[in-house]
């Protein structure tokens, strides 16, 4: 079975299928790389939480960032947000994201109740 969380008409904020769930791409508030992917982090967690899921328990991450030079600054965010142990199969690209003003998203796929 197929169940999709918080459905609109372009996406759903998560779609659930055979005890994993799938998150649409996750952005932030702030300025900086630095506080964009802590937002968008704790926005993941939330998600996360609603499907029974947590840190541990995400399979795959796929981060886009707008510029390479925020690579760094995104990467000590991930690394202090991801438990020791627990780190996902995960890729990242430069990309142009959706508003000028982002500089970081998160799409996550992680295993759920």
């Amino acid at each position: 079975m197929i169940e999709r969380i918080d459905t609109a008409t372009r996406m759903s904020k998560i779609v659930k299928h055979n005890g994993v769930a799938y998150l649409c791409g996750q952005v932030g508030d702030g300025e900086t790389a630095a506080e964009q992917t802590r937002d968008c982090l704790s926005r993941v967690d939330a998600l996360l939480e609603k499907v029974g899921s947590s840190r541990e328990r995400i399979l795959q991450a796929i981060v886009w960032i707008s510029d390479m030079k925020y690579f760094a600054e995104m990467n000590e965010v991930w690394d202090a947000w991801i438990p020791e142990g627990h780190a996902p199969a995960r890729a990242c690209g430069e990309a142009k994201l959706a508003r000028d003003v982002l500089k970081v998203e998160v799409i996550v796929t992680a295993a759920c109740d």
